[in-house]
């Protein structure tokens, strides 16, 4: 399944997923910057918020040392090829995969009848 993303205004790695009502960005990972900078940046972009301001920590939500460890490069040398991290943060969901897909879910509307999906559909073709 392809999804029909748009490319944002204010971020040049960041879509937004209309249909899925998600943002999707990709962290590289044969690059030197960690996971979590892409992830704090990534949710900067999502909420109008200044991370350097330190209006917001990541700390408030995961373990950003254990995340950077969990999704870089194993010992031998190797890229993770599965999994993920799902946690929430400044009341969005955040799915991190060891591919580098970001994705990003507003805050839940709530109310009867809202049904939010447990997991994103980020490696569907």
């Amino acid at each position: 399944m392809q999804t029909d993303c748009s490319p944002a205004d204010d971020a040049a790695d960041r879509q937004y997923d209309q249909p899925n009502d998600r943002y999707v960005f990709h962290h590289d990972t044969e690059s030197s910057a960690l996971v979590t900078t892409t992830i704090v940046h990534a949710l900067a972009s999502v909420t109008d918020i200044d991370v350097s301001q330190g209006e917001f920590s990541l700390y408030d939500s995961v373990d950003p040392d254990a995340l950077n460890r969990l999704f870089r490069s194993t010992a031998d040398g190797s890229e993770r090829s599965g999994g993920h991290v799902a946690f929430t943060a400044l009341e969005h969901t955040i799915y991190v995969y060891a591919n580098g897909d970001v994705i990003i879910y507003p805050p839940a509307e709530s109310g009867p009848g809202v049904d939010r999906p447990h997991l994103p559909h980020a490696q569907q073709q």
